[in-house]
């Protein structure tokens, strides 16, 4: 997948700051604890948004 949106990153990356212990590389569990934690109407832009989390925790463990 290509670059994504900023407004992906950046509530990717305040939902990391504020709730870091509620998610894990775990795409479906961050799916649930996105939904949980933020208000978000869209659930494309949830998805992308626990997508964008899962491949940040994932990486950071390499």
């Amino acid at each position: 997948m290509g670059i994504k949106p900023s407004y992906i990153k950046n509530l990717g990356e305040e939902l990391l700051v504020s709730h870091r212990d509620r998610f894990s590389g775990n795409f479906d569990e961050n799916k649930h604890a996105v939904a949980e934690v933020a208000i978000i109407d869209s659930k494309r832009v949830r998805n992308r948004v626990a997508g964008y989390i899962s491949r940040k925790i994932n990486t950071r463990k390499r």
